[in-house]
């Protein structure tokens, strides 16, 4: 039977072509044929593999690119014959292949049903330093029943050193065995019988786990290869994906080189089929062997090599007998012996360049490997350094240094004196929204009998004017306010404007303050809110049960105190009502400057020119007020004392309330809560947990790490390990180590 192999084209951008490179601390690889077991050479070839065989066995390949050989094909492409001519093992057994005789449809050879026999990988290890054959087998598990990458990769030794070739077949098949039951100890396989493993079970139908085969062999080519399960397409389409991912998860990292195991079958018919006539055919495949065929192109081109047929292989021929006849086959048959390039035919030839390939690549990859291994390294400690360190004080010194701890960062926030100003900003900006709607129920008092002809007179603070006004605020002229003093009037005498009509102008504007007050605690109560959750999380998250029990503790203290606050806010608000009372009577009867109150005022007011004009008549040390005595009674008069007394009285209480209830928020809510915060935690926190049957027993459990938290700890330390035992390997080579 013929085979052409190849590889696809791989290489990493930036890099030199490791097809020109040589071994670090080498001359260029020797020629095939020479004795290379005791030069410089040999003892680096030695090393490279013993080192790569030492990174897979600490589970390396599952974190950087490896270099490595994979051996993949289809049904009936040669695949498992070319891996038995390679290691010189079977793997499988006549006895086996002729047990499908009986049971297979006639569609289906022996061959066939075979290659879906082997389920999981197979890394094959051939090493010629010995002095005689012998076998070791262990099993290398690295993933669980799903196939998801275990914390850390455990090679288990499987049975004996194996010193007789024909025994290798069926402890292959035990390994399989326990590679594919991984809830069972891999020791109850060593001696179960082919016709037990036939009829056993499986729990797993294929398996991602290696079984690692290692074989000393003075005769062998140094070399180290996967063996995948064989591609399939006669079973269930969820056995075929698994096949697929399973040769798709080796073959597509950028450092492995791929053997496609290809019969010269379909278009391309077997080469000892082509009959004399066949030119074209014959022309074909010696244009693809030479390199020459623009259409199938491989960086290292195709090797062909006849593997023994079912006839041979019962004869249990030798590896030498094998090769011999191989070689006979290809010198004495057309048109193979007319191909110049006689290495690309055979083993030999084959296996030679494969391991010089493969050595090659894993001298070139050392330094990338090494940078990508120390940036794994890295990222792990950078997330492990993350992570909260494990308990060291005592669980009750825990939870109390955290309650306090808690306690005086919060009176930091709440002082202000914290680093962290979020809460005093975000509070002072919602009072100066308050500030503003307060502002916005200022009386709009207009002093004309047509109100709507004069601008709104809303200065209180020099050249100030409104853009919101409440909604709640009515525009009131001088028959509003006539209409108002009408209503209030009792048993007064006359000329009296009662005081209730004061009154009631000013509680239309101090009922507006509810609203923008309670707006305002709400806004507060939802910054604390926040402020609260973020301490808690920082301070007691890590525990989650601590975070929990002492954030509840919390959480009932601040609706303690937000309830307190709205009560005293209402207070506050309250002592706005009746009595209507200031003892700042300086600022109540400070006169409204006059261009505030004449609407048209334009330039110089009429009363300043008046003063001036008196003045220089000899009339000096005479006010605003004092012009009004020379006037005759104004008809409204009585109306704009009522406007101007209530507006007086607003600037008043508006200044004060602005201040009034920030006040009453801050002392009554934050500054209470921070004062009694710790005292109260610390009661119910000792009352309650001194409650129960064991007090040591509910501290421990409060501080109990959550799981997440300590799987993910020990899952990088366990990965800082193992990273820091690869990076210390991968140092090693060429150290003289």
């Amino acid at each position: 039977m013929n085979r052409l192999l190849g590889r696809r084209q791989t290489t990493s951008s930036g890099h030199t072509s490791p097809d020109t490179m040589s071994l670090p601390g080498s001359a260029s690889p020797p020629d095939v044929g020479i004795d290379i077991s005791s030069t410089d050479y040999a003892l680096r070839r030695r090393e490279l593999m013993k080192m790569m065989s030492d990174l897979k066995s600490m589970g390396a390949e599952a974190l950087i690119d490896l270099p490595s050989v994979v051996v993949i094909g289809g049904q009936s492409a040669g695949k498992s014959s070319l891996v038995e001519a390679v290691s010189g093992v079977h793997q499988c057994p006549e006895r086996q292949r002729n047990m499908y005789k009986v049971t297979l449809p006639p569609s289906v050879t022996a061959r066939d049903a075979y290659a879906t026999l082997w389920r999981c990988p197979m890394e094959c290890t051939m090493s010629s330093y010995a002095t005689s054959w012998s076998c070791t087998i262990t099993l290398r598990m690295g993933f669980d029943n799903n196939g998801k990458d275990m914390p850390k990769t455990v090679t288990v030794p499987f049975g004996r050193a194996i010193t007789d070739r024909n025994e290798v077949e069926v402890w292959l098949r035990r390994a399989q065995a326990a590679i594919l039951n991984p809830n069972v100890p891999s020791s109850s396989f060593h001696r179960k019988t082919i016709e037990e493993l036939r009829s056993l079970k499986n729990t797993l139908k294929f398996s991602r786990n290696v079984v690692c085969v290692s074989i000393e062999d003075p005769d062998a080519t140094d070399l180290s290869f996967y063996d995948l399960p064989g591609l399939i397409q006669n079973e269930e389409a969820e056995t075929v994906a698994l096949v697929k991912s399973l040769a798709e998860h080796y073959t597509k990292k950028e450092n492995t080189i791929i053997l496609t195991t290809i019969p010269m079958s379909g278009v391309l018919t077997k080469p000892d089929t082509l009959g004399a006539g066949a030119i074209n055919q014959r022309r074909k495949w010696v244009e693809i062997i030479e390199g020459r065929s623009e259409d199938h192109t491989l960086r290292h081109g195709f090797y062909c090599v006849r593997l023994p047929d079912d006839a041979e292989r019962t004869q249990r021929l030798s590896r030498a007998e094998s090769q011999r006849r191989a070689a006979e086959y290809f010198d004495t048959t057309s048109p193979w012996n007319s191909v110049t390039d006689r290495h690309r035919f055979g083993i030999p030839g084959f296996v030679s360049d494969l391991a010089c390939y493969n050595r090659t690549y894993v001298a070139y990859s050392l330094p990338r490997l090494r940078e990508d291994i120390d940036k794994l390294l890295a990222q792990c400690n950078k997330e492990f350094d993350a992570l909260p360190p494990p308990l060291a004080d005592d669980p009750q010194i825990e939870v109390l240094g955290r309650v306090n701890a808690f306690c005086d960062v919060f009176k930091g926030f709440v002082n202000g004196s914290h680093e962290d100003k979020i809460l005093a900003q975000r509070n002072r900006a919602l009072y100066a929204i308050f500030k503003r709607d307060i502002r916005g129920t200022a009386p709009d008092f207009r002093p004309l009998e047509n109100p709507e002809e004069c601008p709104p007179l809303d200065d209180t603070q020099g050249k100030m004017t409104l853009t919101e006004r409440d909604p709640g605020v009515k525009m009131m002229g001088i028959y509003d306010i006539s209409k108002v003093i009408q209503e209030a009037i009792g048993w007064e005498l006359p000329n009296n404007v009662p005081y209730q009509a004061k009154a009631n102008l000013i509680a239309q504007f101090v009922k507006l303050w509810v609203a923008p007050s309670e707006r305002c605690l709400a806004g507060i109560n939802d910054v604390l809110d926040q402020v609260i959750d973020t301490l808690i999380s920082v301070h007691f998250g890590r525990f989650k049960v601590l975070e929990g029990y002492v954030g509840n503790l919390i959480r009932i203290q601040v609706d303690i105190c937000k309830a307190l606050t709205k009560e005293a806010v209402k207070i506050a608000l309250d002592l706005e009502t009746t009595p209507y009372y200031t003892q700042n009577t300086h600022y109540l009867q400070t006169p409204v400057l006059p261009e505030v109150a004449n609407p048209y005022y334009r330039g110089e007011s009429p009363e300043s020119k008046a003063l001036r004009a008196l003045a220089e008549a000899g009339y000096t040390g005479l006010s605003i007020p004092d012009l009004a005595r020379l006037l005759p009674p104004d008809s409204r008069e009585k109306e704009l004392i009522v406007m101007a007394d209530v507006r007086a009285y607003y600037h008043v209480a508006y200044k004060r309330i602005i201040d009034h209830i920030p006040l009453t928020i801050e002392h009554a809510l934050h500054h209470a809560l921070a004062e009694q915060l710790s005292q109260s935690l610390l009661t119910s926190l000792l009352t309650d947990v001194a409650s129960g049957p064991n007090f040591s027993e509910r501290m421990n459990e409060l501080v109990s790490e959550d799981a997440s938290i300590a799987q993910k700890r020990a899952s990088l330390s366990t990965r800082k390990q193992r990273l820091s035992g690869i990076r210390r390997r991968l140092m090693t080579f060429g150290n003289g180590t």
